[in-house]
């Protein structure tokens, strides 16, 4: 049986953008490496349930994001006079992250919970 390659590990790569914050001394980048928790994909072999499950979590990660894009921008444009448009899509990036990262935790543990009844 041939196995079949993970992609999702591919994101733990952005980890080593931590290793950037640590040659130029800048501490905001130590925040990826909190992407290396997606190692643990490069063990998983991707099937059917996997790929649905992903895809769950990746639509309400979009849907949360567009949620939060437009309050973002009126907050952060208020809270920085007119210059935090940038601000607010870093902002609405890390509310995808931590919502795909959230639904697929649940989703993989409504899985295996499932599995062990």
């Amino acid at each position: 049986m041939k196995r079949t390659f993970n992609y999702l590990g591919l994101l733990s790569l952005l980890s080593l953008v931590a290793l950037l914050g640590w040659v130029l001394e800048e501490p905001g980048f130590y925040g990826f490496l909190g992407f290396a928790y997606y190692l643990r994909y490069f063990a998983v072999q991707p099937d059917e349930l996997f790929r649905m499950n992903l895809q769950r979590a990746a639509t309400f990660a979009f849907f949360a994001e567009m949620i939060s894009l437009v309050p973002l921008v009126f907050l952060c444009t208020f809270l920085y006079r007119g210059k935090g448009l940038a601000a607010a899509f870093g902002l609405c990036f890390a509310v995808a992250v931590f919502a795909f990262s959230g639904a697929l935790l649940v989703l993989e543990w409504r899985e295996q919970r499932g599995a062990a009844e």
